[in-house]
């Protein structure tokens, strides 16, 4: 068994007066896909928003090859090795595809930006042929396809994506799930939120089941699809 990258221990996180997570335990083992499922409000999003230092928790650790993230800006989580693709797709709209790619590599000091952006555009094609195009005109496949690739750009070791398939056509989602199957192959350890629970679990391989802000089952992902509770509420019975 592969150590672990990622080590979440008890962690409460608040809204104000609203206890979105509570004492929530999670890990995450180098090389891994772990899947987060649950019903909207569970407290996915948060988990990840905590992970990432966009929120503060009240109490709990966060602890990434073996560093305390709990006070760490977010800008210097991304420095430590990991990158946030956030629900949503947030890219910047008025900027080309190209400035996109260059805006996840912000904090980077070596010379291989430039190779990284080629392989992002070998990894989405679209990106290749939309290089000097502005990313708000784009669809909805292909802004998420920019998302995840801005998020790779800064070469985390743990990429943190949120419902990358939220809206897209049946067939862009295909795409989207082969291309995080690919991107975990090349080494890349991936937390993946996803309200498409059947198509997560068939390729992750550990899930945790949350509901209201708690961890209410974690388990290999196969054991997880064969388990009659969780196919009656999350995957369509």
């Amino acid at each position: 068994m592969s150590e672990a990258l990622l080590t979440i221990r008890g962690l409460d996180v608040y809204y104000g007066a609203v206890h979105a997570l509570k004492g929530v335990d999670l890990e995450v083992r180098r090389g891994e896909i772990v899947t987060l499922i649950g019903a909207n409000g569970a407290g996915k999003s948060t988990l990840l928003r905590a992970i990432s230092g966009l929120v503060r928790p009240r109490a709990g650790s966060i602890t990434f090859d073996g560093r305390d993230l709990v006070r760490l800006p977010a800008h210097d989580v991304v420095v430590a090795g990991i990158s946030h693709a956030p629900e949503g797709r947030a890219v910047f709209a008025n900027l080309t595809v190209e400035d996109n790619l260059v805006l996840g590599a912000y904090r980077r000091k070596d010379n291989g930006i430039a190779a990284d952006m080629e392989r992002m555009v070998a990894l989405f094609p679209r990106l290749g042929e939309r290089r000097k195009q502005a990313s708000g005109t784009m669809s909805g496949g292909e802004q998420q396809m920019l998302a995840i690739a801005r998020a790779l750009m800064s070469r985390p070791r743990l990429v943190l994506l949120d419902e990358p398939s939220l809206g897209l056509a049946p067939l862009l989602v295909a795409d989207i799930f082969r291309t995080i199957v690919e991107i975990n192959r090349e080494g890349t350890t991936i937390l993946l939120v996803e309200q498409n629970a059947n198509q997560a679990l068939k390729i992750a391989h550990r899930g945790y089941v949350l509901e209201t802000g708690k961890v209410a089952l974690s388990d290999e992902a196969a054991n997880l699809l064969a388990n009659p509770a969780v196919k009656e509420a999350y995957l369509g019975g």
